[in-house]
């Protein structure tokens, strides 16, 4: 497997429009790890009655009775005009978080947990945010507020955690299937662990622990630093959404003024905290250089063009996993885009919440592409080499971790892992499963098994259609006439 965390150009600014590059060496390879897969033998509970007793890691949340902040505010027509804040006007409230994982035998919530920290909390996600499950931001700090990392639940030690609560997927397992699987193919992709939630003493359900994508340490995620007293830093990370109410971590990019986009790009790290101008603007210079090259007359030349700022195989595997899961908010939202040691562009994976039909507002039968009309995708696939490469990836892809039989082994196996997590989290949400949360109404699913059920339907039929339509992709790169006239009058 290849998990290798990345390891980031350094680049020290002597002025704020130049750069120099330092290289440092990449962590070693990692393997893994699937906590399905991982699963120890635990002794059975002999206790009655209406206890819970899981096998998955407890996670216990006692916020003294205070609401967390980040619900939604909306106008007259339903949109949001801000987010609630706590009584003095903060936008997290601190509370005591525990994780009980015991080693051998089964959790309760009187046992003593493993790790124990106060947390500052947010309710997070964008339409998320409107569920009644919703999922939470989780920076886990000591007494006086400094960073407190932990390795939750057997992963990496940080203190930056999302908790996502599967709401509209009722398979209850997009985000832990396509993170998984992404980890197999790509440098990186972030890690999860499942896990039951109680908050306040109520029961929760099923939850998915999720390293959040930043930088860290020893190893950890991806190797990002900065100096804030020198405006040096080591490498940075982008975002591709709707940008940041945090004026300087925004960057008015080629994409943006040449309106190759709707979405904004903000910078996600280095954070605001140790954001200048001068790194901001760096940043911002650097980035317009790829896009500029990639919207360019040149665009594909080896030279000049998009080989020279980019991991051509990471944005492939980016192209077939999104492509494959009909994740088409890649490319428009929850994008996230790093420079890595070389000095290259990486893509990192995140949000399967509404992919594999799953989407509230239109249906995905998985009967055509989309991500050709993607921010970037829709100049490389004019490239031959790049819709060659999808090509060749693809097939290869499909006679392993793509394939029929691995995805559906991988399906069942974790729902043989979930086993009564899967039950109780059910009949904790039991009426809102009545709701009609997709459209139209007929798409709606009303238990966990229909979900699971509607997952591996699509998966193959989605396949299916790929196998026999993936060289069709030739048609984004046909030889422009008026090019290869330019290119022999020269």
């Amino acid at each position: 497997m290849k998990y290798k965390l990345a390891g980031i150009i350094a680049c020290v600014l002597a002025f704020a429009a130049a750069a120099g590059a330092v290289f440092v060496t990449r962590a070693e390879d990692k393997e893994r790890a699937h906590q399905h897969l991982r699963q120890e033998e635990k002794a059975e509970c002999s206790h009655r009655g209406d206890m819970l007793c899981t096998h998955l890691p407890l996670v216990k949340i006692d916020t003294g009775g205070a609401e967390i902040p980040g619900a939604p505010i909306t106008d007259e027509n339903h949109e949001i005009i801000g987010y609630t804040n706590t009584e003095d006007g903060a936008d997290y409230i601190t509370a005591r978080l525990d994780i009980i994982d015991n080693s051998g035998r089964n959790n309760h919530i009187s046992d003593t947990p493993r790790i124990s920290s106060a947390a500052q909390l947010h309710i997070r996600g964008n339409s998320s945010r409107f569920f009644e499950k919703p999922g939470y931001a989780v920076r886990l700090v000591i007494g006086s507020g400094e960073n407190n990392p932990q390795a939750v639940m057997g992963m990496d030690a940080h203190h930056e955690w999302v908790l996502h609560g599967p709401y509209l997927d009722k398979s209850l397992m997009r985000n832990y299937l396509w993170y998984n699987i992404a980890g197999e193919i790509m440098d990186y992709a972030p890690n999860v662990r499942f896990c039951e939630l109680m908050l306040n003493g109520e029961y929760r359900g099923l939850y998915l622990m999720t390293e959040t994508i930043s930088a860290g340490r020893d190893g950890a995620r991806l190797k990002l630093s900065v100096d804030k007293k020198d405006n040096s830093y080591t490498g940075y990370l982008l975002r591709l959404d709707r940008g940041s109410r945090n004026e300087i971590k925004n960057l008015n990019t080629f994409s943006a003024y040449a309106k190759r986009t709707a979405a904004a790009i903000n910078i996600e790290y280095p954070g605001a905290d140790n954001l200048t101008e001068e790194i901001r603007r760096s940043a911002e210079l650097d980035f317009s250089d790829f896009e500029k090259a990639l919207y360019s007359y040149d665009f594909d030349s080896e030279e000049y063009g998009y080989p020279k700022y980019i991991d051509v195989g990471n944005f492939v595997d980016y192209f077939i996993i999104n492509e494959v899961a009909c994740n088409y908010d890649a490319g428009i939202y929850s994008t996230y885009i790093y420079k890595d040691i070389d000095g290259k562009y990486r893509l990192c994976v995140w949000d399967f919440n509404n992919a594999c039909d799953n989407y509230q507002e239109q249906e995905w039968r998985g009967e055509t592409f989309e991500m050709d009309t993607r921010l970037w995708f829709n100049m490389l696939l004019k490239s031959e080499d790049f819709t060659e490469r999808c090509i060749d990836r693809y097939r290869e892809l499909r006679k392993t971790v793509l394939s029929d039989e691995y995805l559906n082994d991988y399906i069942d196996e974790t729902i043989a892992y979930l086993g009564g997590a899967a039950d109780r989290n059910n009949a904790r949400w039991a009426e809102v499963y009545d709701r009609e949360l997709l459209h139209p109404e007929d798409r709606n699913i009303r238990s966990f098994r229909e979900g699971v059920a509607q997952l591996k339907d699509f998966l193959h039929r989605r396949t299916a259609w790929l196998d026999e339509n993936i060289e069709s992709l030739r048609q984004y790169s046909a030889a422009s006439k008026i090019k290869k006239y330019s290119e022999g009058t020269e």
